[in-house]
């Protein structure tokens, strides 16, 4: 399966996940406030809607100079008083209309340059931004919700891949490692993988590394949370979710600075 087949397919579990979950929620779950601390669970999904309105029934050329982001901003203000039930028909709606959209897009379309919400890429590559920002809205729904799932399998998978393309600059700018210095950050799972980085003359990640003078570790979903800025790094540190072994020092600044986004 080619990385552009893969995104439409976590796209599709992303959709698929969520249905049931938002199905069972009622009007108090509905108003919790989610962890994005601008909006509640019903407002995440208003957002979630609003960027795939912008989307559908659009071809992939489109996009290829700008995002016209005034659109979500507009169908924000349209859906802000709608209740649970509208909005979730909206959503509903607009989501069948993208599977759809999906389903007729050949192997070009994908190909065709597109400006994503990282820059310059390709329509391919702006779904699989898609996924993450999918993914991680569904966790800042579950988490408060205190309902835990689709923390594992492809989605998951490719989420954690968005982050790992950055950690070059998480390690090297935010938690600024010194020249010559190398961490690695070992996830436990649900997704499981280990990631060195080393900095010679800039951070970098790299296959191997011997000697790391830090290891951090954390469960995949704690990891991407705070990657995300989405909690506070305190909390996971007392109930040792994120732990650390070496350099003290190193680990507790790793653990306590790998946002790079929100």
């Amino acid at each position: 399966m080619t990385n552009n087949n893969q995104a439409v397919t976590n796209l599709g579990l992303c959709f698929d996940s969520l249905e049931p979950l938002l199905a069972s929620l009622d009007d108090e779950q509905w108003a919790v406030q989610s962890l994005c601390p601008d909006w509640t669970i019903g407002g995440i999904v208003a957002h979630l809607a609003a960027v795939e309105s912008m989307l559908a029934g659009e071809a992939a050329s489109a996009f290829a100079e700008a995002l016209p982001f005034e659109k979500v901003g507009a169908f924000m203000t349209e859906v802000a008083d709608l209740d649970r039930a509208q909005m979730l028909e909206r959503y509903s709606g607009l989501i069948e209309g993208r599977k759809a959209d999906l389903a007729g897009m050949t192997d070009a379309d994908m190909d065709e340059p597109s400006m994503t919400p990282v820059g310059p890429g390709t329509y391919g590559r702006f779904m699989a931004v898609r996924v993450f920002d999918f993914w991680v809205h569904e966790q800042d729904m579950r988490v408060p919700l205190g309902l835990p799932g689709h923390e594992s399998g492809p989605a998951a998978e490719m989420s954690i891949d968005e982050i790992e393309m950055s950690l070059g600059y998480i390690v090297g700018k935010k938690v600024g490692l010194e020249d010559g210095r190398g961490l690695t950050i070992d996830l436990t799972g649900p997704v499981t993988r280990t990631m060195h980085v080393k900095v010679d003359g800039r951070a970098a990640q790299v296959p191997e590394l011997d000697n790391a003078d830090a290891v951090l570790t954390a469960d995949s979903t704690t990891f991407a949370l705070l990657a995300c800025g989405r909690i506070d790094p305190q909390g996971p540190i007392d109930e040792g979710c994120i732990s650390w072994s070496g350099d003290a020092e190193l680990g507790e600044r790793a653990a306590r600075n790998l946002r790079f986004t929100m």
